[in-house]
C-alpha cells in the first residue's frame, strides 16, 4: 500500500510543475514519466529544493 497518495487529486498537475521547476533550479534533468535512473543525490536535491520553497512560501504567508 503506497503512502504517496495525493490528498487533492486535482493538484497532481501543479505538483508535477512544481517538481520540474525545483529540478531545473538544482540542475537535475527530469523527464515526463519514469525517472528511476536518477541517483539518490539527484532525487534528494529535488525533494530538498521543493521543501525549501514550501517553507519559504509558508514564511512569506506569516508576514
Amino acid at each position: 500500500m503506497s503512502k504517496n497518495n495525493i490528498a487533492v487529486p486535482e493538484a497532481k498537475e501543479a505538483l508535477e510543475r512544481f517538481k520540474m521547476e525545483a529540478a531545473n533550479e538544482v540542475g537535475v534533468n527530469l523527464k515526463q514519466g519514469y525517472n528511476g535512473d536518477l541517483t539518490s543525490r539527484q532525487a534528494g536535491s529535488v525533494g530538498g529544493q521543493m521543501v525549501k520553497k514550501m517553507i519559504e512560501s509558508y514564511e512569506k504567508g506569516l508576514k
